[in-house]
């Protein structure tokens, strides 16, 4: 159930004149150490003169503006001064490489770049842009004629002076966000206001927070991905919550600084981070501790709260949300968290949904379930399997996208003819009415026998084996099932002698497949292991792209 004194806005600008009208001086956003602090009436103060300086270039409604930056305070003031004012936002991974950067700047046609100093090099020739900005001070490190067409400008010269703003409307178009998936093949999302607020108001029937100023978010995720957007930074602005970042990479010995510093309520994240705390930290202290290991089978009830009071410390000791999506979590990690009464969250989405389409609260989580549909949103399954229940998750709302940039064609592959947006994730219902994901279509294995083969759920055995890091599984020439796998740091002495290296390696993947074949049915044997040095390269919500593997 959500605040009743919540506001439902169809537009950025509705939300960011009533945040800063309503929560004037509170603290908005700021690092983890004190430092460049916003107040809701400062930040819209710099937003406010940043557009200005925006229009005095000539920037105006329709013009594309990209920010290139790992996340900070002023990364919102760029995009709130873009947005709010009926410009256009281009958020990019801080980790894409330089010729996706130029790929994505030349297929949005932004003039504009907001970069980060450490970001600055992919943009290759700045005399490419007409303005790039240092979002660190939105000091001008360059101008110029430009040399990127811009189609959208003359478009929009039409209607609009250059530099004059205009006032968004719902279905205005507010960012385009480059999705990095696992299938390649980058495609723009064209989120509009409503799509966006429509999030907003999703959230807000999953998570109570904001009435007091102590609800601070600590951000861990990259600004640019849709998932930290809107629920990490859009929600958390709607509701008077104060946002913190790390100034540096999220390591771990950062992140341990940050949690103690901020003692945050809430962190969104991803299900490699809190899977990697408790693979590596919490079940090893049961598994290495015989009195634990006796308290698990004779007292867990008594156990497990411990061990999640004691996680809970770990984060500052005053969490009490932990949203997670972006991938699936493990199960076994899941129903240590369920047994510990740790306050964790799913929800299930996609940047094109912008990107909740489902999702379940602290008292709904289930082991293995992404929740129920959101708040106004319709979700079912197309054309199911009469035998197995499982279809296709399709989404109906108004969270779901306007369309892919400039790609009419896939916009419309994208939709079934009755307007239903397809996800391309296989799901079941169970009697709950809530969807269980068994994995994606495009990386299906059609087994030699017609067995439909999900490498997700292979992938979540192994990753439970000792040692292991990371996997995937893919299907050989001979359509046998072979599994990639990552070992934690230190397992293997890769510079060993090649005997003493090719024996050890031969051992731990006999073992990894004996204790994987032996968990799962005969269609889903793996044939051989490949112990990979490097790790795997991801996305922004560090999931494997697959695509790279096959």
């Amino acid at each position: 159930m959500k605040y009743p004194y919540y506001p439902e806005p169809s537009t950025l600008l509705e939300l960011y004149k009533d945040c800063a009208s309503k929560y004037a001086k509170r603290e908005m956003s700021g690092f983890a150490d004190g430092s460049q602090t916003y107040t809701f009436e400062s930040f819209k103060r710099a937003a406010d003169e940043l557009s200005d300086r925006l229009s005095t270039c000539g920037i105006g409604a329709g013009d594309r503006v990209a920010i290139l930056s790992e996340s900070c305070p002023q990364w919102m003031v760029a995009f709130m001064a873009t947005a709010v004012f009926g410009r256009v936002a281009v958020p990019i991974l801080p980790d894409c490489s330089a010729a996706e950067v130029s790929n994505i700047l030349h297929h949005s046609a932004s003039q504009v770049v907001f970069v980060s100093q450490r970001q600055k090099a992919k943009l290759g020739d700045l005399d490419t842009y007409r303005y790039v900005f240092d979002i660190a001070d939105f000091s001008l490190i360059h101008s110029g004629e430009g040399k990127i067409p811009n189609e959208e400008a003359e478009h929009a010269a039409k209607a609009y002076k250059p530099g004059a703003t205009a006032e968004p409307q719902p279905d205005t178009l507010a960012t385009i966000l480059y999705t990095s998936g696992t299938s390649g093949n980058s495609k723009g999302v064209m989120l509009s206001h409503r799509n966006l607020c429509a999030n907003i108001t999703i959230a807000s029937h999953f998570v109570q927070v904001g009435k007091e100023e102590g609800d601070i978010f600590l951000s861990v995720l990259p600004m640019a991905h849709t998932y930290e957007l809107s629920f990490g930074q859009l929600f958390c602005m709607s509701m008077g919550c104060k946002v913190c970042f790390i100034k540096g990479l999220p390591t771990p010995t950062l992140l341990k600084k940050a949690f103690m510093e901020v003692r945050p309520a809430v962190v969104c994240s991803v299900p490699l981070i809190i899977e990697k705390i408790v693979r590596k930290m919490a079940m090893p202290r049961i598994k290495n501790n015989a009195a634990l290991r006796l308290m698990s089978k004779c007292m867990p009830h008594i156990l497990y709260p411990l061990v999640g009071k004691k996680l809970i410390k770990s984060f500052g000791g005053r969490l009490r949300y932990f949203p997670i999506g972006g991938a699936k979590l493990d199960s076994e990690v899941e129903a240590f968290l369920k047994k510990a009464g740790f306050p964790y969250m799913i929800g299930y989405g996609m940047t094109e949904c912008a990107p909740l389409i489902c999702g379940a609260g602290l008292k709904e989580v289930s082991v293995g379930s992404t929740g129920h549909a959101a708040h106004n949103v319709q979700v079912k399954l197309y054309n199911p399997n009469p035998k197995t229940g499982q279809g296709e998750v399709v989404v109906k709302g108004p969270n779901v996208m306007l369309g892919y940039y400039k790609d009419p064609e896939r916009t419309k592959e994208a939709f079934t003819e009755d307007g239903w947006l397809h996800t391309k994730d296989l799901a079941f219902l169970d009697k709950k009415g809530h969807f269980h994901i068994c994995g994606r279509i495009g990386s299906m294995i059609v087994g030699s026998s017609g067995e439909n083969i999900y490498p997700e759920e292979i992938e979540m055995i192994i990753n439970g084996v000792d040692d292991v890091e990371d996997s995937l599984v893919k299907s050989d020439k001979n359509n046998r099932l072979v599994a990639l796998v990552k070992l934690n740091d230190g397992v293997i002495d890769w510079s060993a002698n090649v005997n003493i290296l090719e024996e050890k390696m031969s051992e731990i993947s006999k073992s990894i497949m004996t204790q994987v074949n032996s968990l799962v049915n005969k269609a889903s044997q793996i044939s051989s292991v490949i112990l990979m040095k490097d790790p795997f390269e991801k996305t922004a919500t560090r999931k494997i792209r697959r695509f790279l593997y096959n």
